[in-house]
């Protein structure tokens, strides 16, 4: 019987013995990374938060170690830290609504005599329609608004259902964020116990080095974001733009998703300048977009983005792609730092010498220390 099947072994061409090797193996893979993506479909409700909970960690977590290293307790660290970020955030959620409240009725007034010149030029220009051509577009719309109000009232009802969920995966992300800013490491280090001990302390470098170039990637995110924010916000309001300070942080907020965020918030800053100040002040907008887009990509991006977390413009737009797929706005925002994490993880899991390829990325990595606190012990290597 060994003899029939070596036989049979034989009669098969090695590169089809390869490739149905390989295949189900891929298979095997495969089958995981689906069952994966389907429990985390199912439990978004808390995927999500964790998820946003851990970017926040690795945005505050330098701050907290600082004060740990300088003797304040790391309860007390970490409550300063949380509420000086509260606080910080209040006031410029304050600000910029009530600068959005105070310049919408000025929006309002330029944006109805944009309209009142449309409506003329149409009449008046070459197009040449009649008052009641533009007078009946204008009640076909209402009409057609009119007609989808129930659609209109279900989907504020959703919306209703939809803030239950936000309020409490904000309660999830704020309990979340206080555990892994005080005892993440540990947490970490328990989590790893159900590794091998052969391979223990290589995940755990691999956790480390991957969660150091999150810190990086947050930290310079935000500063390119608030560079971004800070440039159009004081050419809009220079230009007397309405609302410049609100759109501006829609900028901040856009920068987070890389690529694409930043067309759609400046496309809106430009549509507003349109309508607001008239199609000059529109060019004057974009021009000022891409002037700033171009010091991000050329200045920003190589000073303070190290090459530990740098990622192929290509692997943006497939993660991009398939966070949105997957899991709509949310998934766009995680996927790559989901990427950049992966990306160094593996490097360390793969490499010969974890610890060297771990120094060496930590190194690229602007110098982010991931375990020099003095209140957790970094565990020993078991044999």
């Amino acid at each position: 019987m060994p003899a029939t099947r070596a036989s049979d072994d034989e009669s098969v061409s090695p590169l089809v013995r390869k490739t149905a090797a390989w295949c189900w193996r891929l298979l095997v893979i495969g089958t995981f990374v689906v069952a994966l993506l389907w429990v985390v479909q199912h439990l978004q409700v808390i995927v999500v938060p964790v998820a946003l909970a851990t970017m926040l960690a690795a945005l505050l977590l330098p701050a907290v170690d600082w004060l740990d290293r300088r003797g304040a307790p790391r309860g007390g660290a970490v409550a300063l830290v949380l509420l000086a970020g509260f606080a910080l955030f209040g006031g410029i959620l304050t600000f910029v609504v009530s600068q959005f409240v105070s310049g919408l009725p000025s929006l309002v007034e330029q944006v109805t005599h944009s309209i009142d010149n449309l409506r003329k030029w149409l009449i008046e220009g070459p197009a040449h329609l009649s008052r009641e051509q533009i007078d009946n577009a204008g009640n076909s719309a209402i009409t057609a608004l009119r007609d989808n109000q129930e659609k209109l009232t279900t989907g504020a009802l959703s919306t209703a259902a939809t803030l239950t969920e936000i309020v409490t995966g904000a309660l999830l992300v704020f309990f979340t964020l206080i555990f892994l800013l005080h005892g993440g490491r540990n947490i970490y280090g328990f989590v790893t116990k159900i590794v091998p001990s052969s391979a223990r302390e290589r995940v755990r470098d691999a956790g480390r080095a991957g969660f150091g170039s999150l810190i990086g990637y947050v930290r310079a995110t935000f500063l390119v974001a608030l560079v971004d924010a800070v440039g159009i916000g004081t050419g809009l309001a220079i230009m007397g733009i309405p609302l410049a300070l609100p759109l501006a942080s829609l900028v901040f907020l856009g920068a987070f998703i890389p690529l694409v965020g930043a067309i759609i918030t400046g496309f809106l800053a430009v549509v507003v300048a349109l309508l607001a100040k008239g199609v000059v002040y529109a060019l004057i907008t974009l021009g000022l977009i891409i002037a700033v887009q171009q010091l991000e990509a050329h200045v920003l991006q190589p000073l303070v983005m190290g090459r530990a977390v740098s990622i192929h413009p290509l692997a943006i737009v497939l993660a991009i792609a398939g966070g949105g797929v997957l899991a709509g706005i949310v998934g766009a925002l995680l996927s790559v730092p989901l990427v950049a994490f992966l990306n160094s993880a593996f490097r360390v899991l793969l490499a010969e010498d974890p610890a060297e390829e771990a120094a060496e990325l930590e190194a690229r990595d602007d110098a982010v220390v991931i375990n020099a606190e003095p209140d957790v012990v970094p565990p020993k290597r078991e044999d």
